[in-house]
């Protein structure tokens, strides 16, 4: 899908993209382990626990974090879900709602509602990222959510309340920032960010920190020090991690 690039106002650098996450049956995460592998196992990173030292090579979103804004969180006062535009909204211009979009990108064993079109998704099975469960997608009575990665409260405290309408808009309906998850591990979530909240899907922490930079990144959201910090101890186990693009 078309991706349109904002600068980041901080640091007037524009998203470097090196790599793409692919969630798949049976499949791998680029620079991470198969999200269903190791669920739940292995040496689980504490939110915020402090900030190693390392800076990652080119390209990495280690490095990239460096490059973020770092500020307070400013208040929530006057966020809304509609002041980033209408849920959903066909903002690529392909007839098929952003929902659906993120559905067929994310799920496997897909089947449409209208037939050779292939935009209203029925039904599917989804490799969750976030806990590395395998889940059976049926329209209307869904376990699936389509998670915003940056949730748009936390983009709104944190420079979104001064962006324009369309920014928010193109920002609510980005790919990168969108994930198909397991929806009670997404109310979870609620608007957390790397300081607060982590998958609990371990094998999966390296390429969702670095989705989150990545966003940030591309639309000048900064991150308080203790989610910067956060950042960085996780990706320090990944030095080489990626940015995604989509």
């Amino acid at each position: 899908m078309a991706q349109t690039a904002y600068k980041n106002t901080g640091t007037a650098r524009t998203l470097v993209c090196t790599a793409a996450l692919a969630v798949a049956l049976g499949g791998t995460l680029a620079g991470c382990k198969d999200p269903t592998v190791g669920a739940g196992t292995g040496s689980a990173t504490p939110p915020g626990a402090g900030a190693p030292s390392g800076h990652g090579g080119k390209g990495s979103a280690l490095a990239a974090v460096g490059g973020l804004t770092v500020k307070g969180r400013a208040p929530k006062t006057g966020y809304t879900r509609d002041r980033f535009g209408p849920a959903w909204a066909d903002t690529d211009h392909n007839h098929c709602d952003t929902r659906d979009d993120i559905l067929k990108r994310d799920l496997r064993q897909t089947s449409f509602r209208d037939g050779a079109k292939k935009c209203i998704v029925t039904s599917g099975t989804l490799a969750d990222p976030y806990t590395g469960k395998r889940i059976t997608y049926t329209r209307g009575a869904s376990k699936v959510d389509i998670d915003h990665a940056v949730a748009l409260s936390d983009a709104w405290q944190k420079g979104a309340a001064q962006w324009t309408d369309g920014k928010r808009e193109d920002f609510a309906n980005d790919p990168l920032n969108l994930l198909a998850v397991d929806s009670s591990t997404n109310r979870r979530k609620s608007d957390g960010d790397t300081a607060t909240w982590l998958p609990p899907n371990a094998a999966y922490r390296c390429a969702y920190v670095a989705r989150q930079v990545a966003v940030k990144r591309k639309y000048g959201v900064w991150v308080t020090s203790a989610e910067r910090d956060a950042m960085r101890k996780v990706l320090n186990g990944c030095p080489g991690e990626p940015l995604p693009t989509g």
